[in-house]
């Protein structure tokens, strides 16, 4: 089997971690952009709204990612969660998503892989948890990423999908999210937020997709 190698000089790293060239006689065009950094300090939430504190947010790439790191809560076992808007001021999109994780403990006592209905949203405005219960231990966090699919479109539902892991207490828990804002109004803005308390700390990141 012939091994296809990447010249050198197809990376480019100009354009936030952006990857041009050509590999086996298919070219890659596809480029993440960082639009928006926003570092949590005792937040109650957490927004990036287009077209405020230059977030863009509408139709400019068809693929939104958020990533989220080191997400500390202020509160003990509370989940973070988001939300969209249309109008970047109220957070209550209708939504229908599904939900399930991976745990396994640190001595070892237990696995599983669970569905929980508990978390699912069936046609409802609350916010989508995006992980399990994390600890507030000064060396407790949370971590993933979240997608969101052509915001901006006004003919179709909004799909996206989000993985996470966290430090339940005394566990690690992959979380695995998915649903869609079934709205044919464009979604104009996300917020984060815990379920209970404040962030204490953390960093979301926004990355448009071309």
């Amino acid at each position: 089997m012939a091994l296809s190698k990447l010249a050198a000089n197809s990376f480019d790293l100009t354009d936030n971690y952006a990857l041009t060239g050509t590999v086996t006689g298919v070219t890659s065009t596809q480029k993440l952009f960082l639009i928006k950094n926003i570092d949590a300090s005792s937040s109650g939430t957490v927004s990036f709204v287009n077209g405020a504190s230059s977030v863009v947010l509408d139709n400019t790439y068809k693929t939104y990612l958020f990533r989220f790191i080191n997400i500390h809560p202020a509160t003990s076992d509370t989940i973070f969660q988001f939300n969209g808007s249309t109008d970047g001021t109220n957070y209550n999109v209708t939504k229908t998503t599904t939900l399930f994780q991976a745990q396994h403990r640190e001595d070892d006592s237990s696995a599983s892989l669970d569905y929980d209905s508990g978390n699912d949203i069936a046609q409802g405005t609350g916010f989508q948890n995006l992980t399990s219960g994390t600890e507030n231990n000064n060396d407790s966090s949370s971590c993933g990423e979240l997608w969101l699919f052509d915001p901006s479109d006004t003919t179709f539902v909004k799909h996206f999908f989000s993985t996470a892991n966290g430090d339940h207490p005394n566990s690690s828990r992959n979380v695995f999210g998915a649903g869609y804002f079934n709205t044919t109004s464009a979604i104009t803005a996300i917020q984060f937020k815990c379920a209970s308390g404040n962030i204490d700390s953390g960093r979301i990141a926004l990355y448009g997709i071309k």
